[in-house]
């Protein structure tokens, strides 16, 4: 008897650890610039919002799930508790680490998600949920602690306007195109998706950005212009780097 072994999701594979590291310490704006000089201008998720104010940085690959419009032929309750429905599927099928994107459509007429299903996703160890789309059951879910990002809030229940159609698949969320295994950044600001490919590159370059800013930001408390020190030139990067060098001493302790 032959069996065939399916391949596992490209949101299975690891982040290496120091590059989510990395990740875990930087803003979705300075992964954005980055990837700006990248020549990526479309990757940030524009409209989409943290569910909770406080809720922590949000770092893992992309695991996808696409809806279509709902037909009333085709979704109802009782099709939608069916065991192969792609929507409860996603929620145990979504890789440990991973972030669970859902591509709505943008459409908050209905539930992308609501609190069983997000309780079940954080006991599983899936890293959170993003969606262009909206939740129900908004108070419970910020009660289990999954990091989740929305549009606005939908409590209509699923079917009445979604039909989930697609598992793992590349999808347009809030305009951004993300393919199964990019890498998804959230914090209190907003998300931001990076291209599989990029990924050592960028977190090592947005770590760097944030630690140059905290050497500007300390020059900028004392009176400095940004002339000369933000952006960066070739003359205040070298100072950075004697700074660095240093131990990172305070202004005053420098002088």
């Amino acid at each position: 008897m032959i069996t065939t072994q399916l391949d596992p999701s490209p949101a299975a594979v690891p982040l290496p650890e120091e590059t989510r590291a990395r990740l875990m310490k930087v803003g979705s704006a300075n992964v954005a610039n980055v990837l700006l000089k990248h020549g990526f201008r479309n990757v940030y998720l524009l409209g989409v919002a943290p569910l909770a104010p406080e809720q922590g940085q949000l770092v893992g690959r992309a695991y996808t799930l696409r809806f279509m419009p709902a037909r009333e032929d085709v979704d109802s309750m009782a099709n939608y508790g069916r065991d192969d429905n792609k929507h409860r599927r996603a929620i145990e099928e979504c890789p440990p680490g991973a972030v669970l994107v859902i591509d709505a459509m943008g459409s908050t007429r209905s539930a992308a998600m609501g609190d069983m299903m997000a309780a079940r996703l954080k006991q599983r160890g899936v890293a959170g949920v993003v969606t262009d789309g909206g939740y129900r059951d908004a108070p419970a879910i910020r009660e289990t602690g999954l990091p989740c990002y929305q549009k606005q809030a939908a409590p209509p229940a699923t079917p009445i306007a979604m039909h989930p159609v697609e598992l793992d698949g590349p999808v347009g969320c809030a305009g951004v195109a993300i393919y199964p295994g990019d890498v998804i950044v959230g914090d209190a600001e907003g998300v931001v998706a990076i291209p599989a490919a990029l990924v050592d590159e960028v977190a090592a370059q947005a770590l760097d950005a944030v630690e140059y800013e905290a050497f500007a930001a300390l020059h900028i408390a004392r009176g400095r212009s940004i002339f000369g020190l933000f952006p960066a030139t070739p003359e205040s990067r070298s100072e950075y780097d004697q700074w660095v060098a240093a131990g990172r001493p305070s202004l005053e302790d420098a002088q």
